[in-house]
Formats: structure tokens, C-alpha cells, sequence
């Protein structure tokens, strides 16, 4: 009897994995897997496509735009999982709706869209969240019915180079209160004030970033500034060469000195000057505006005003008037260690989209 009951139960369990391998067989042919290089899914900012299917990226606000058809869609994404500990985070906008931010928390991600969404066709972001000291991602693919013809990408373009709050950092605590888990726990690159300001402007946006950066100087232990990585794809190690041919943007914001601090003005200006003639070496018609760290206290402010409007006057003197200042009208530090949180963002960048809007005639 017993040899009985432990066949049918062998019985069983082989029947059930048969159905459950017929089920996937199915769901597999139904919604097959898009490889992420795949010429419907358009990858905007730093990215390394040197392995055929899987572009692999580690700036802040990397992005992928997508469209499907299906009524239920994934997307598998590897995450480094830099030193064992550090976790990625992205954010997925269906549609238009909410953005969500997600923890990967696998080296393989299978992350799930939506189920039994509406017939017809959909509409996919997904974005690299946190910044290249947290390590790269790498955009496995997409799985639903189809992948349609790609939507169309807005022809603006901006660039924003930066620090941790140009990624930004510390902005969100919305999962995680500031102080608890890990600094990058509260990364938001997708709500950072330059991605917003760009969709206010329907223009694309490239992060060019990396948290405790500085001109010539870096904080928190760095060993390069801002002018001996600006040439690459990962900023945090200092790899990968880029190709600038692969964005132009029209404008190009350059928010550094907040690692800085107070500087001998010569040095510092001298060091802005250079970089914005490579700047223009790169980018011929791009409009330059170097703004004021958003959340510098009054005594930087101060110092950091008087070296941008010697620089631009220099700039515009040297016969390159597309070269622009502008000032915040003040610090914005209700973020953790004193950066700017998700909603100063919003205000940060409807500041510089107003100003911006003016200098483009947009």
C-alpha cells in the first residue's frame, strides 16, 4: 500500500512539472524576451554597448523608452552588486503614470510591469536611478507580446554636469528615512532637478555626475575632479572612453564647486575657463550656462557668484557669447546631510527651466 501511495504521489509530481513546464513553455512563446539592444528599445546617456545584448550603464539617469504591446510586460536587469552590498535602484514609468522606484535586489532582476493591463499599445520607461558609485546595470531585455515601432524622442537635448545633487542624491525618503540602511537608499536620479526640468522642457537629458566630485577639487577621498573622468562612460572608475558624437546637446548646464569649497580664484577660475573651452570643443553650438550649487551656504554663494560672473565675462569677451550664468535665488537643503529633497527638485528646477526657456527662446 504504501509503495502504492508513494508511486501516485511520484505520479503526481511529475504531471504537476510537466504542466508547470507547459505553462512557461507557453508564457516563453507568448511573451518572448526582446534582447535590451533590441532596435525598438532607445537608450539615452553614458552607455557601454560593447557586449552585443546587454548595454550595461552606471550614470544616474541612464534611460531606456519602449514601446509594447501586450497585456502584461517584464524587464530583467543585472545589477553588479558592487562589493557584495550595494544595490541599484530604477524607476519604471508605465504609461505615464506614477513613477515607481524599485530595489533591485538579485543579481538578476525579473521585475513585472503589469498584469492584465489594456489591450493595445504601451508605453515604457525605465531608468538607472542611482549613481556609478553604487555600480552598473545591465538591460537584459523586455518580455511581452511585441515591441513596437519606438516613440518618438523629443529633439531638444540637455546635459547636466554635476555633483550628488545633480544624481540626486539623498533626495528621497520616501522608502528609507535619512541615516538608516545606505546612503544611496534615498538616490531619485529619475525626480533629480535636471530630468524634471527636461520633461518640463520636452527635451532629453544627460546626467553627467558622480556624488563628492569637484572642479579641482573632490571631496570624501576622491582622487580625480570633474576635467580627468568627463571623457568617460564611468565617471566612478574612470573607464570606457565616450563618444560625444552620440549626444549633442543643445544646452549644457555645469553645476560644480560645491566640493570645492572656497578657492584660490585664480586657480578655480582658470580651471572653469579650460573646461569650458573642452566643453565647446565638443558641443560648437551648444549654449553653456554654469549655475550656482543649489545648496551652498550664503559665504559660497557669495564666492561662487563673483567667480561665474568673471568667468562667463571672460568667456563672452573671448568672443563666445553662448555662454550664460545664472544664480539660484537660494539654498535648498530639507534632503539628507543637507542636499535638496524630492520636492526642492521640483523648485530647483522650475527655476532653471524659467531661465533656460528665456536664454533658448524655447
Amino acid at each position: 500500500m504504501i509503495c502504492v501511495m508513494r508511486y501516485l504521489l511520484i505520479a503526481a509530481l511529475i504531471a504537476f512539472g510537466s504542466l508547470n513546464l507547459m505553462a512557461e513553455k507557453k508564457k516563453t512563446k507568448e511573451n518572448p524576451l526582446f534582447p535590451g539592444n533590441h532596435k525598438s528599445i532607445q537608450l539615452i546617456g553614458r552607455v557601454d554597448d560593447s557586449n552585443a545584448e546587454t548595454p550595461r550603464f552606471w550614470a544616474p539617469g541612464v534611460y531606456a523608452t519602449l514601446a509594447f504591446e501586450g497585456t502584461s510586460c517584464e524587464v530583467v536587469i543585472n545589477d553588479e552588486i558592487l562589493w557584495g552590498t550595494k544595490h541599484n535602484y530604477v524607476t519604471l514609468v508605465l504609461d505615464n503614470q506614477e513613477p515607481r522606484r524599485i530595489r533591485l535586489n538579485e543579481k538578476q532582476n525579473v521585475i513585472s510591469v503589469g498584469e492584465n493591463l489594456a489591450k493595445g499599445p504601451h508605453r515604457l520607461v525605465i531608468c538607472k536611478t542611482t549613481e556609478a558609485n553604487i555600480g552598473y546595470i545591465e538591460l537584459v531585455g523586455i518580455r511581452c507580446k511585441k515591441l513596437l515601432s519606438p516613440p518618438v524622442l523629443p529633439q531638444r537635448r540637455i546635459e547636466f554636469i554635476g555633483n550628488s545633487i545633480t544624481c540626486g542624491a539623498s533626495s528621497d525618503t520616501s522608502s528609507v528615512p535619512c541615516g538608516a540602511a545606505e546612503w544611496h537608499d534615498q538616490h531619485n536620479a529619475y525626480m533629480a532637478y535636471g530630468p524634471v526640468t527636461s520633461r518640463m522642457l520636452n527635451a532629453r537629458w544627460m546626467l553627467s555626475s558622480v556624488s563628492g566630485i569637484g572642479l579641482i577639487h573632490s571631496c570624501c577621498d576622491m582622487t580625480v575632479a570633474m576635467p580627468q573622468v568627463y571623457d568617460k562612460v564611468n565617471f566612478s572608475g574612470d573607464t570606457i572612453a565616450w563618444d560625444f558624437s552620440k549626444y549633442q546637446p543643445d544646452v549644457v548646464s555645469v553645476a560644480l564647486g560645491q566640493n570645492d569649497g572656497v578657492q584660490d580664484s585664480t586657480a578655480f577660475c582658470t580651471a572653469y575657463v579650460d573646461f569650458i573651452t573642452r566643453l565647446r570643443g565638443y558641443y560648437p553650438s551648444a549654449t553653456i550656462i554654469c549655475i550656482t550649487s543649489p545648496m551652498a551656504d550664503a559665504n559660497l554663494t557669495t564666492v561662487m557668484q563673483k567667480y561665474l560672473a568673471s568667468i562667463v565675462a571672460h568667456v563672452n569677451a573671448s568672443e563666445d557669447e553662448n555662454v550664460h550664468s545664472y544664480f539660484f535665488s537660494h539654498s535648498y537643503n530639507s534632503g539628507c546631510d543637507w542636499h535638496p529633497d524630492v520636492k526642492e527638485h521640483q523648485l530647483i528646477a522650475d527655476e532653471l527651466a524659467e531661465f533656460i526657456k528665456k536664454v533658448k527662446n524655447w
